[in-house]
């Protein structure tokens, strides 16, 4: 054990010094619960499906173990050894991002293989790279395999992140091809998998555990303390034609003066808005503002995160599909305008602030009827969520003393 407090360390899990020393350029000496639970499972060569907050450090729970036996025994087929698949293009840039953080010293290379991407660089690349590792979204990975370009035939690792988006409705068709094409089922010792997500229903369970192979180990981390202790859950009431007004003049609040690094939020569409007009009122008001949609160019997507990330545009309005996968750090108030239909989406929104022991804020702005239904889900998680008002251009608690 470590000498520091009795801590478990990455040694105690059996990690090699080299990503030790990797983590340590983060700042990183601890593991998280999840990655105490998840790493030895994968050093030791069993499949995993593990649930986690967000935030809880899941991308290096499987990156190091997979890439630490890899390197371990290095692969002798001219095709990747690792495939990663994610159902966005930013959360597939992400993990390639990491990878690379993560295999700096080595000669392991990391393809990044995404719809928006041109497909002809693309081939070039892996003809070029022969990368051992490659990530990509369901579609692009199918496309590229069924041409011959992508030899999946030496395939050592599976890796299906966010498994409850890549299984729902509109993702499962092409996620279950994609691992049909590996022979999941024969190679059912020979592939070691793993899958993880900030929440696992019935549903998504059913699906995921027939593609990852035979004796699954499943995870899940009671982390909850993150969404109950750390993020304060807030309620703004507002009718439904004034939510733009109630979010201009909550921002305005929270912001007092504009101070550079001290507010930066994320704010959900909800379910009838679009981030172009929210975009265009809260800039029409003088607030500094990036929206993310549906059919933004690849170019114009990232201006817009890397505004957000930078501080240099405190607010980024975005829909739930469009947010999948941003990882971004510092991020002080989440708001929704609206009340998701399930409480993954509202676990998923709430798990962007707060991260890395800091605090965070969750404000919901809504009507009567989300009100009602945030309340039935605030004793479903039990949270605790405290209405707010706006009063004189101050965020007030009418109803109760806290905060």
């Amino acid at each position: 054990m470590s000498n520091d407090g009795g801590k478990v360390s990455f040694v105690d899990l059996g990690l090699e010094p080299f990503f030790i020393s990797r983590l340590s350029e983060r700042n990183i000496y601890f593991p998280t619960e999840i990655q105490k639970q998840v790493i030895p499972l994968l050093l030791g060569g069993g499949n995993v499906l593990f649930r986690s907050a967000t935030g809880t450090g899941k991308t290096f729970a499987y990156l190091i173990p997979i890439f630490q036996r890899l390197l371990a025994s290095p692969a002798d087929s001219s095709g990747p050894t690792v495939l990663i698949a994610a159902p966005t293009h930013e959360l597939c840039a992400q993990i390639k991002e990491e990878a690379d953080f993560l295999l700096k010293e080595t000669s392991l290379k990391v393809n990044l293989l995404i719809g928006s991407a041109n497909t002809s660089r693309q081939i070039d690349s892996l003809k070029k790279d022969r990368p051992a590792i490659v990530v990509g979204n369901p579609g692009r990975l199918l496309m590229l395999s069924r041409m011959g370009k992508l030899k999946l035939r030496g395939l050592r690792f599976l890796v299906l992140d966010e498994g409850d988006r890549l299984t729902s409705d509109d993702l499962f068709g092409e996620t279950g091809e994609l691992v049909a094409l590996l022979g999941r089922g024969e190679k059912a010792n020979d592939l070691l998998a793993a899958s993880c997500s900030a929440t696992l229903p019935a549903k998504t369970r059913e699906r995921l555990l027939p593609l990852l192979g035979g004796a699954v180990k499943t995870v899940e981390t009671e982390e909850q303390e993150i969404l109950r202790e750390r993020i304060s859950h807030w309620a703004l009431f507002s009718e439904d034609r004034r939510k733009i007004d109630t979010l201009r003049s909550f921002i305005a609040a929270a912001d007092p003066g504009g101070r550079k690094g001290a507010f930066k939020a994320l704010v959900f569409s909800g379910g009838g808005g679009q981030p172009g007009i929210i975009l265009s009122r809260l800039q029409y008001n003088g607030i500094k503002a990036a929206g993310l949609y549906g059919d933004m160019d690849r170019k114009k997507r990232k201006e817009a995160i890397d505004g957000f990330r930078s501080g240099k545009l405190p607010v980024l309005i975005s829909s739930d599909l469009a947010a999948r996968g941003l990882d971004i750090p510092g991020i002080t108030h989440v708001i929704a305008l609206d009340v998701p239909a399930d409480d993954g989406a509202y676990i998923h929104r709430a798990g962007r602030t707060a991260r890395a022991g800091k605090r965070g804020i969750m404000v919901t702005i809504g009507d009567g009827d989300e009100m009602r239904r945030l309340a039935n889900l605030e004793k479903r998680l039990g949270l605790t969520v405290y209405p707010k008002a706006l009063y004189k251009g101050k965020i007030v608690a009418p109803l109760s003393d806290e905060e």
